[in-house]
């Protein structure tokens, strides 16, 4: 396995994310159990959840789910770098959602209780809150981190000009602020190129993607119906959508020799800032499946023929719209 240190931080996290959201809906806490078992074995140490994760409002499923498999012990707890967020509601009462420093302090707590542990290794902001201003977040997360609740802080789904405005706060209170920021990145979508991948360089933001994989657009969706394999409507919509950049694209794939999930993988490892991709396996088997990534190299020419595939927006940004 891999290792690389989160951002501008001290702390080493493998280059592959053991992402959870379908602990609990999809994947039964069996065979959750068996995934986190098996990706320590394979040498995964970052494990990524949310407090919403489960969807049902204020259980916290998945986050319970972690918790009885940390409570196993055999230094499970100890050897995983945990990060969770919060933001999303988690009850039907005021304050019970979003980045108030109540609802933080609040929410802090719960995740804790749930994940069976005193302190949680990288607490996230799960999206922008346009209507808490970051002097009070950022108060907030003083606290809990003066407390030994939290250790490190990120953000998701923030824009660049977000990152910057929370990074110019944090300085003036002579806090860390973000080393994290999880965002929507793949081959197929390709919008933080233009501003939050050069705003998390330039304050040495490590980036977390999500749905690296598009939704499983880039994990061989043609393979799988050739096989017979049915996908959701969703997923079908989308591929018509893209039909011809997927069919080249897996074509691509087959050149290489290589499984199209593991290539869009390997091509997100090569991007500026990127820490490590969010994979989220329903089964050991596609965990174990995935790790080949790691293994993958892209030359200059494999790049060049993905950017002919999937043309981003044109690089960082002014010079992508302007000259």
């Amino acid at each position: 396995m891999e290792y690389t240190q989160l951002g501008r931080s001290g702390l080493k996290v493998s280059r592959l994310c053991l992402g959870t959201m379908n602990f609990g809906p999809q994947t039964s806490e069996e065979d959750a159990h068996a995934i986190m078992d098996r990706a320590h074995e394979l040498g995964l140490n970052f494990f990524d959840t949310a407090d919403v994760y489960g969807w049902r409002r204020g259980e916290g499923v998945t986050e319970n789910i972690i918790g009885r498999w940390f409570n196993k012990g055999g230094g499970r707890r100890e050897r995983t770098v945990i990060a969770t967020k919060l933001y999303g509601p988690m009850g039907d009462w005021p304050n019970t959602e979003r980045l108030s420093a109540l609802h933080i302090r609040r929410a802090c707590d719960a995740s804790l209780k749930r994940l069976r542990t005193d302190y949680i290794d990288l607490y996230q902001m799960h999206h922008i809150d346009r209507n808490t201003p970051f002097e009070e977040i950022w108060e907030a997360m003083e606290v809990l981190r003066f407390q030994g609740k939290i250790l490190y802080v990120g953000s998701s789904n923030f824009a660049g000009w977000h990152i910057a405005k929370a990074q110019e706060a944090a300085r003036r209170r002579d806090f860390m602020g973000l080393v994290s920021e999880q965002s929507h990145y793949n081959l197929l979508t390709r919008t933080v190129e233009l501003e939050v991948l050069p705003a998390c360089a330039d304050y040495g933001v490590g980036v977390i993607p999500w749905s690296p994989l598009a939704g499983g657009l880039l994990a061989g969706v043609l393979r799988k119906q050739d096989k017979g394999r049915s996908a959701n409507e969703r997923l079908v919509k989308e591929l018509e959508k893209h039909r011809p950049a997927i069919e080249r694209y897996e074509a691509f794939c087959d050149e290489l020799g290589e499984h199209p999930a593991n290539v869009a993988l390997a091509w997100l490892l090569r991007r500026p800032a990127v820490t490590a991709p969010i994979i989220g396996p329903r089964t050991v088997e596609q965990l174990e499946t995935t790790v080949r990534a790691l293994e993958i190299e892209l030359d200059d020419k494999a790049l060049a023929r993905l950017d002919e595939i999937f043309p981003g927006p044109g690089g960082p940004a002014p010079e992508a719209y302007a000259w």
